[in-house]
């Protein structure tokens, strides 16, 4: 029921938006009446409440605690220095605008940007529109301090979008975020646009912290999405965070600026305070970046594994950032086709943070004809348009075989066998799927270039150690649609911790895992199940899959959902319902074994929820008897 009423409400913002905008598609009897439907399965949700496009205020609202900016730094010594020897949080520093959402009785009352820091704009109007951000929340009064972004797909919808109703393209996701929350027509484009949370802030009685990372656990409880965070000990994985921001600001599906580094500390944060301008324990780490321009030579299309293809502009070579560049990743169909990118156009590129350089925008159109491959690279097959994708259909496609070799290679962890190595391999035949990797041996790797006795024996040995492996690890390195290392763990995590398990596994079984919802878990099922050749020959070919360990205690398999007030820290309920065998989750489903409320007679969403599906609800201390 909870797939039907999203997709029901996504129609009618659909619609509604359509209608808005002068150009409606259906009836209004035809509309009225998934209204009603709609009013059915939930009278309280918030897209019935959406009125008109324009916003009914464009008043200041007052902070009632200052929105201040971030200090900032580039040097790495500058930030173990901030740092010291305190436990931190990362949190990737998205490129959009912040906002503050107030909360009262668990409604969505006001939306506000930061604006002077003193004084906001009213954006509720904007704000409802906004699929990201909860309507309802199951805390009594709080305020939620995010930042409001526009990712690559959203953004290619939305400049095509703008353009039917005669509207100037937007040229980039970087302005488009404050360009659509200053509009007073056409408000409903702000569909187009993500939410991400970063801080919470209410009465200590019922949202009381010690710790940065208890509110990022409290902000994920409650629903709200929140952009990639860490939690570092003694300074462990800094580095690689790092890392994985830069390689993310070249590739990622929306744009970053930086990390932004807070002490986890909240009584630290009391000791520190602020000064005029920022808080003085939250510190933005950035990446300096460099941008030239620079003119096309040639667009260059590879396969990737899942078929789509990626675009590469071969570019009259500059320097950048000490380096000599002449390729720019150009990400997708939709950029190219975005963009009318083609042979012989001037564009402006940057890189930062030593990164994979990136594509910022066109200075001058050439006049020569755009032009997109209507066949496959690789293979010749005739390609599919898919959103902002070009797709290659053919699933014996050689390169798309190739990259799902390597994706293995790389994830399995079998490090002395490159890119270069495993198509010198591909080319000569020793290795056309994955389990030929497991058929190689010393005389067949010897006919490799540059591979010696020793290197070979190398390599051997590190395919045999592959052999042992964790089912987490195992998953995500088959290179499943949708499959991705923590969306394998989840899977394990909510029980599916065999193969034998995995093969039962129903789309309906994985719609009730976190994260998946109808779409996703169609994907992965499909996937997995084009897979199981391929597994059952490795287990063949003796590899050894380890089976994740069955959680021991009174509460082990059992699903648990914490909800309102509590006399004890939400994190320290969860630590020890996880000590007990148990897991928690954000959201009731009929896979939850209880609901734990100390107020039974609530009237909030998830305790009619857990009435409704007849699921047992517990008060905190008969939660601790159950423990004894």
């Amino acid at each position: 029921m909870v797939n039907q009423k999203k997709e029901l409400e996504n129609k009618i913002l659909e619609y509604k938006a359509l209608y808005y905008q002068g150009r409606p598609t259906i009836s209004d009897h035809e509309y009225d009446l998934l209204e009603e439907k709609l009013k059915s399965l939930d009278p309280t949700s918030h897209v019935l409440d959406i009125v008109g496009t324009k916003p009914t205020s464009s008043q200041k609202i007052k902070h009632d605690e200052r929105m201040l900016s971030l200090d900032k730094t580039y040097l790495w010594d500058e930030l173990e220095k901030w740092r010291g020897s305190n436990d931190v949080v990362s949190t990737y520093k998205i490129d959009g605008s912040s906002c503050s959402l107030l909360y009262k009785d668990g409604v969505l009352e006001v939306g506000k940007t930061r604006g002077d820091g003193q004084f906001g704009e009213d954006i509720t109007e904007k704000v409802r529109w906004i699929q990201d951000i909860p309507k309802r929340l199951d805390v009594t009064n709080c305020e939620i301090r995010g930042e409001l972004y526009c990712d690559e797909e959203s953004f290619l919808g939305l400049s095509q979008e703008m353009a039917d109703l005669g509207l100037e393209r937007p040229k980039s996701p970087r302005n488009i975020v404050a360009g659509l929350l200053g509009r007073k027509e056409n408000i409903e484009l702000c569909r187009y646009l993500g939410f991400f949370a970063f801080e919470i802030m209410g009465h200590k009685d019922e949202l009381d912290f010690e710790t940065e990372w208890d509110k990022i656990l409290c902000l994920k409880g409650l629903g709200l999405p929140i952009p990639q965070m860490e939690l570092h000990r003694n300074g462990d994985g800094i580095e690689k965070i790092i890392g994985k921001a830069k390689s993310f600001m070249a590739q990622g599906p929306y744009l970053i600026d930086g990390i932004v580094f807070t002490h986890n500390d909240l009584a630290l944060h009391k000791k520190l305070g602020n000064t005029a301008h920022h808080p003085r324990f939250k510190l933005a780490f950035k990446f300096k970046g460099e941008s030239k321009k620079t003119s096309i030579r040639e667009i260059i299309w590879s396969v990737s594994r899942n078929g789509n293809l990626i675009p590469v502009a071969d570019v009259t070579p500059v320097h950048l950032s000490g380096a000599q560049i002449s390729r720019v990743t150009l990400h997708n169909y939709g950029q190219v086709k975005l963009h009318n990118l083609k042979v012989d156009d001037e564009i402006e590129i940057i890189r930062s943070g030593e990164v994979i350089p990136k594509f910022l925008g066109v200075v001058r159109s050439s006049p020569r004809k755009f032009r997109v491959p209507k066949l496959c690279p690789s293979c010749k097959s005739k390609l599919k348009t898919r959103d902002i994708h070009l797709i290659c259909p053919n699933p014996k496609c050689r390169e798309r075989i190739r990259e799902t070799i390597l994706n293995y290679i790389q994830k399995i962890g079998i490090d002395d066998l490159s890119s270069k190595r495993l198509h010198a391999m591909f080319e000569k035949g020793l290795v056309k799927n994955i389990p030929d990797l497991y058929k190689l041996d010393k005389e067949s790797l010897l006919t490799l270039d540059k591979t010696k006795e020793k290197l070979a024996t190398k390599i051997l040995l590190e395919i045999e150690k592959s052999k042992r492996v964790d089912l987490i690890t195992f998953l995500s390195a088959l290179g499943l649609s949708g499959g991705a290392y923590h969306k394998c763990e989840k899977v394990v995590r909510a029980g599916f911790d065999s193969l034998k398990k995995l093969k039962k596994m129903t789309e309906e079984n994985l719609m009730e895992v976190e994260s998946f919802a109808q779409k996703s878990s169609s994907e992965f099922i499909k996937s997995l199940s084009s897979k199981w050749k391929i597994i059952d020959e490795l287990v063949d070919l003796g590899l050894k899959i380890k089976r994740a360990p069955s959680p021991k205690g009174i509460l082990a398999q059992k699903k648990i959902v914490i909800t309102g007030t509590l006399s004890k820290k939400r994190s320290e309920i969860e630590r020890d319902i996880k000590r007990h065998g148990g897991t928690t989750s954000s959201s009731v489903s009929k896979a939850i074994d209880f609901l734990v409320s100390n107020d039974k007679d609530s009237t909030s969403t998830k305790t009619k929820k857990a009435l409704e599906l007849k699921i047992p609800i517990l008060s905190e201390k008969e939660l601790y008897e159950m423990m004894k």
